[in-house]
């Protein structure tokens, strides 16, 4: 009996075999087996349309017999994890899923989940499910299950460890029930309480919602002392009715003391106006326009959703509440005056109070005018900006525009493409349109436009939804591409799929909105490529689409970018300071600075990064370590909160607030202080403020850190990074199947496309797709590193691809390509 092996269709020499014989005890024939010895450096030489293989062959007189085949493959474990979990916050009883993926491998990685260091076996509760997909799902959260899990993936190479993920279990409060009604008191009132244990709060849980004691008259009107109605009591001594006329002496006499210590305040503030306004008697302080604080009492809407901002809803009129909170503007306002309607006449049947830990402001940076008794109102106009005003009837502080100010023009670019395509920019707006080679027929030529609104958004919000990127306009709409092309917005959301459902909507010609995909669904029609700060679109139609999304938890996070601006003011002892909080977009802060540069402000610090939660908590902005003897600022002006849902829907216009501070001398030419933007319960941002007031002295903060081109139409291949010809052969090996998998897919999955892959499969050439995609996401890049690196990577896992530098490709082409690595 002979055996002998055979790799790859070739025999292995007898001297590479290794054989051993032995005796069945049982049966009594002879056993003999072999061995030979692969090596790591055979596998990696071998370069054929299989894994390399090898077979045993046996034979003796009686006939041939052939094995199986056996693969041998390098086994490796990569470092990252193409998914970490993510913590999540739950309530008692709720569903826990925490999604793992693990790194590459071959073989492909063991799972395992670890809860605080500790392996789970979901054998011995089953509570816990290990086994779908690597995911971990707890079905009924217990406060127990509150810990930080890791994954670790494991096979013969190597072990790996994910990021931990931090799981807290909460539990909301709830109310027991009322106890039973206390004794009547002296004053004829008794009370009931209640306690929040059923259960308490724990873990962060809401506390419980309502009041935890109750009062009411407990003789139905009708007071009853020492046994007897009211009405049948007497005096019983003359000395008793002489010490109650004595209290009311007392009292009245105390009353008399106010009344009249009142009438000097009023008298004293009256001559401190005169002598620092050239406004005359009736005019309110100017920090009541900048920086008082407006306490009303007026109905507000019941407790419910706290991410619910539809503004169409009635409030709730049987909760009565008082609102102490400030109103800042949504933009800076001219100086220009309008004297249509009476705007302030509103404000003489509300009762005002000021105090000192708070104001409002009502982002007015140049004083408004008063005339006669009844104020016919005058007021700072210029774009379509809100303003503060209060209902005379329910006295609510609400927003409202003013339809009669005209609306700013939209941003608009054109170009003219042909079939050898290229790229459409908006200049400093982070909105682009890129058409591929070959989109528009030959011969053919179309005058393209793009357009970004910047007036009222026709997008109204329903429930939760807000407007996360601009609305944006490409056209003619009635122009066929035979290739999607590339439209890339910005966007305003951290992304995360466990906070977020993030839409992409088109608007109809009838004016409505309707969606076209969620951004995690799979479609065929359309696909979304969401960065973190932009999302790049491949579409096949132009028309206006816009991102909205709906916010999941309150752990929902909005970017905002803030900045402060300062100009000097018409006094010429002042000047004035307007801090921004606008989406974190860079057409909405070109805006800003369109505005600023209007009004003749500058920017005094680089714009930092907020990021905002959708926790339903306000925002407040203070001046801090404003420097003594030298500035000072209004009283009552140094904090200002901004409401939740003002901040949250802010894309509608530009949110900034303004104080106004005050030199002692003229002398003094330098500010130095600090900004403070911090959210409640959330995060901070400080803004240092070192400058010089005056224009000669100051140094000058670029507004954009990277101007986008210059030339906002690109034409031909000068529009696209990928030479032609290095793209033409690209795409013909990729775009044919291959049975190891290196095909368009892998392309796409070493560019990070790794979800809807089915919208390429729909294409005549995938390859060209996918390259459009990287073209669009790394417009901003001055290489091909990313790519170069997902082709050698490509190609260093599985076979070499020799035949991307064939000398097919152009020679200046060839040169520019290994020059940057491919």
């Amino acid at each position: 009996m002979q055996i002998f092996f055979k790799c790859n269709g070739e025999w292995v020499h007898q001297n590479e075999h290794v054989s051993e014989e032995s005796l069945d005890e049982s049966s009594g024939l002879k056993v003999r087996e072999v061995f030979i010895n692969v090596t790591r450096q055979q596998v990696e030489d071998f370069h054929g349309p299989e894994d390399y293989w090898c077979q045993c062959v046996a034979w003796s007189h009686l006939g041939t017999s052939k094995s199986r085949k056996a693969s041998v493959r390098i086994a490796y474990l990569r470092k990252n994890f193409e998914q970490d979990p993510q913590g999540r916050e739950v309530p008692i009883e709720g569903m826990i899923v925490l999604h793992c993926r693990p790194p590459e491998g071959v073989p492909a990685a063991e799972v395992e989940w670890l809860k605080n260091e500790e392996p789970i076996d979901s054998e011995q509760d089953e509570n816990i499910d290990t086994r779908a997909d690597h995911n971990l799902i707890i079905r009924q959260a217990r406060l127990s299950d509150s810990g930080n899990y890791t994954c670790m993936a494991a096979n013969i190479v190597a072990k790996r460890r994910s990021l931990s993920a931090t799981v807290v279990v909460y539990v909301d409060g709830s109310w027991e029930v009322w106890s039973e009604w206390s004794v009547c008191s002296p004053e004829c009132e008794h009370l009931r309480i209640r306690e929040c244990t059923a259960p308490p709060p724990r873990n962060g849980g809401k506390f419980c919602e309502g009041l935890s004691q109750e009062s009411e008259n407990c003789t139905d009107g009708l007071c009853i002392l020492d046994k007897k109605p009211l009405h049948e009591i007497k005096p019983q001594r003359w000395s008793r009715r002489g010490i109650e006329n004595a209290s009311d002496i007392a009292l009245y006499s105390g009353l008399g003391a106010a009344v009249v210590a009142v009438a000097v305040l009023v008298i004293g503030v009256t001559l401190y106006r005169r002598s620092h306004s050239d406004y005359g008697v009736d005019v309110i302080d100017s920090s009541a326009l900048t920086g008082g604080f407006q306490t009303f009492n007026f109905k507000t809407v019941r407790q419910g959703n706290s991410l619910l901002l539809n503004p169409a809803m009635q409030p709730d009129l049987t909760v009565s509440r008082t609102y102490s909170g400030p109103i800042c503007l949504q933009d800076p306002l001219d100086k220009e005056l309008m004297t249509e309607s009476s705007l302030f006449n509103p404000l003489s049947d509300i009762k005002v109070k000021v105090q000192s830990s708070f104001m409002v402001s009502l982002g007015v940076s140049e004083r408004a005018e008063y005339h006669g008794k009844n104020h016919s109102g005058t007021f700072p106009h210029g774009n379509n900006r809100g303003f503060s005003t209060i209902h005379p009837r329910n006295k609510t502080p609400y927003i409202q525009n003013l339809s009669s100010l005209p609306t700013r023009t939209e941003l608009r670019t054109t170009g003219v493409f042909g079939h050898l395509g290229g790229r459409l920019v908006m200049p400093n707006t982070g909105v682009s349109l890129l058409i591929p080679h070959g989109a528009i027929p030959e011969e053919n030529s179309w005058e393209i436009y793009m357009s970004i609104n910047q007036g009222e958004p026709s997008l109204q919000s329903d429930g939760s939804e807000v407007l996360l990127s601009p609305e944006v306009t490409c056209g003619p709409p009635d122009m066929l591409v035979t290739t999607p092309f590339a439209l890339t917005i910005p966007h305003c959301a951290d992304v995360s799929s466990e906070h977020w459902n993030i839409h992409l909507k088109k608007r109809t010609q009838q004016g409505k909105w309707e969606e076209v995909m969620s951004v995690e669904d799979e479609s065929t029609s359309c696909y979304c490529l969401l960065d973190p700060f932009a999302c790049h679109v491949l579409l096949d139609s132009f028309g206006t689409y816009a991102l909205t999304g709906e916010p999941i938890t309150d752990c929902a996070v909005k970017q905002l970018k803030v900045a402060v601006f300062g100009c000097m003011s018409c006094n010429s002892l002042d000047y004035n300071l307007r801090v921004y909080c606008v989406d974190n977009t860079p057409c909405a802060f070109q805006e800003v600075v369109s505005d600023e540069r209007h009004q003749g402000g500058q920017l005094l610090e680089e714009p930092k990064l907020l990021h905002f939660k959708g926790n339903t908590f306000s925002l407040q902005i203070s001046v801090l370590d404003i420097p003594p003897f030298l500035w000072r600022i209004k009283p009552f002006t140094a904090c200002q909160e901004v409401p939740f849902s003002r901040v949250w829907s802010s894309n509608r216009q530009p949110l900034h607030c303004a104080f106004s501070l005050e030199r002692y001398t003229p002398t003094t030419t330098q500010l130095s202080c600090k900004i403070c933007i911090r959210q409640l319960k959330g995060h901070e941002q400080i803004l240092q403020v070192q400058t010089s007031i005056l224009e000669s002295e100051r140094e000058t903060i670029t507004f954009f850190a990277q101007e986008d081109s210059t030339f906002p139409a690109q034409t031909g291949p000068k529009a696209f990074k990928i030479p032609y010809s290095i793209r033409q052969r690209i795409c013909a090996t990729f775009d044919t199947p291959n049975a190891k998998g290196k095909d368009w897919q892998m392309l796409a999955q070493k560019n990070s496309i790794n979800r809807n892959l089915s919208y390429f499969a729909t294409q005549s050439s995938p390859s060209a797709v996918i390259l459009n995609l990287w073209e669009a996401r790394h417009q901003q890049d001055g290489d091909l590193d990313s790519l170069a690196c997902a082709l050698e990577e490509i190609g260093r896992t599985h076979t070499k691809l020799s035949n991307i530098t064939e000398p097919q490709i152009d020679d200046a082409d060839f040169n520019y390509g290994r020059q940057n690595g491919l």
